[in-house]
């Protein structure tokens, strides 16, 4: 891979932004489109005062391919722990200034990426202020974001669709010309149905990713997720997907298959969350699998280990032409 081949990231939260880290240190020639349909924490205190979309995940993505002081990247994910500004990342209430002084939220994010030098393009997936709700399979509704990973019945009442409202917002303009341009589309890693799917419901994503003559791969998650993806398999993980745009989505799979800890497969399960079961011959029905080891561990937390994740993408590329 060169610098001049393009690379549409989609996603959101930390695995969007931790994949990010490793892209540019293989080509500058980066787009990534990020959910903003985040609910919680500081992001949601932000939405519900100043009336503006969820900064959060977009702040972790400039800060990734922000090429800056390292002093100035660390200020951009500072949280305040007292005082009325307590929960607040100062990312996040840097880019609600520039929103305040702004025609739109994209053009805030271009204003803060340029003021954090960042390398390629962050692009929100919309301007419009979605919620997201999800219909469980004995037929009740979960509205809200941050209330659609909080409910923990083992799996047995899944998600059986997810819903944006309003229905097909608009994308952010330049969304849909990067991906049909893009030579690399990756999908994931990250929560399933709060930020990678958020982004497929968009008006125009997931059609312009149909016609993208690119190499679109998905990475799956290394763990399951609570009140999410609890007992999923990677192939379901892919299905989810397709039932929320098209089947045949994604060409390649990229998943872990390196020995987790049990002492961290045990502090994960009392998060109701385990490893990612891998029934290979299910995706390959209609996607080719690429297994590897891509674990990290960082203070006990599982992670993708995104300078190998950069390079099997970029293998992945560099074999298919």
């Amino acid at each position: 891979m060169n610098s001049d081949t393009r690379v549409v990231a989609i996603g959101g939260g930390t695995g969007l932004s931790t994949m990010l880290k490793g892209l540019k240190l293989h080509t500058h020639n980066i787009t990534a489109v990020v959910t903003v349909a985040d609910d919680g924490g500081s992001s949601g205190m932000l939405r519900s005062d100043l009336g503006m979309l969820a900064p959060g995940d977009i702040r972790n993505c400039v800060s990734a391919l922000a090429e800056v002081d390292p002093v100035m990247g660390e200020l951009l994910n500072f949280r305040f722990n007292s005082g009325q500004l307590k929960g607040h990342s100062l990312g996040n209430l840097f880019l609600a200034a520039l929103n305040e002084t702004s025609q739109s939220f994209d053009e805030a994010v271009k204003k803060f990426s340029r003021l954090a030098g960042v390398v390629g393009t962050v692009y929100p997936v919309t301007n419009e202020a979605v919620t997201l709700s999800a219909l469980m399979e004995d037929g009740t509704v979960i509205d809200g974001e941050s209330n659609i990973g909080v409910h923990h019945d083992g799996g047995v009442n899944s998600i059986k669709r997810l819903m944006i409202n309003p229905e097909k917002p608009r994308p952010v303009e330049g969304v849909i010309r990067a991906i049909e341009k893009a030579d690399i589309i990756v999908m994931g890693p990250g929560s399933l149905y709060t930020s990678i799917i958020p982004n497929l419901l968009v008006d125009g994503v997931a059609d312009a990713i149909r016609k993208s003559r690119a190499v679109k791969i998905y990475v799956c998650n290394i763990m399951t997720q609570a009140g999410e993806t609890e007992n999923y398999t990677a192939s379901e993980h892919l299905a989810a997907i397709e039932s929320h745009s098209y089947e045949g989505i994604a060409d390649i799979v990229i998943v872990n298959n390196a020995v987790i800890p049990e002492g961290l497969k045990e502090k994960y399960a009392e998060q109701h969350a385990q490893e990612v079961l891998i029934d290979a011959d299910k995706i390959l029905e209609r996607s080719r699998l690429v297994q590897g080891n891509l674990l990290l561990v960082q203070n006990d937390r599982i992670r993708h280990n995104f300078s190998r994740l950069a390079r099997t993408i970029i293998r992945l590329r560099d074999n298919i032409n």
